[in-house]
């Protein structure tokens, strides 16, 4: 099996013994995100719409570095804190994945 380890400045660094995504036969499978701002190394949003933005900033920015894009997810798993966030962090959501958007599960 082809396996390729994917790392970033563009994104946070993987703070444990885990890689921020690995490319496997073609797939590309990425860590979970976090909205930390790689510049700054800290969580700078305070609400979901912020934070969500910045967790998909984090993603499309290890989707980059793989080769790939948001085009090309086929499935997410959204963690909510409160699940009263939904609304909010759907409309950032779809910003994002506004054409074919993927799977997706939600939960809080």
């Amino acid at each position: 099996m082809s396996r390729q380890v994917v790392s970033t400045t563009n994104a946070p660094a993987a703070l444990g013994p885990y890689s921020q995504a690995i490319v496997a036969n073609g797939l590309v499978f990425v860590s979970g995100q976090i909205p930390i701002n790689p510049a700054s190394g800290e969580i700078e949003a305070t609400d979901i719409t912020g934070q969500t933005e910045q967790v998909l900033k984090n993603l499309e920015a290890i989707l980059v570095a793989s080769g790939s894009s948001v085009a090309n997810v086929v499935k997410t798993t959204c963690f909510l804190d409160d699940i009263s966030d939904w609304p909010a962090m759907n409309d950032v959501y779809a910003r994002v994945f506004h054409a074919a958007p993927p799977a997706r599960s939600a939960f809080e």
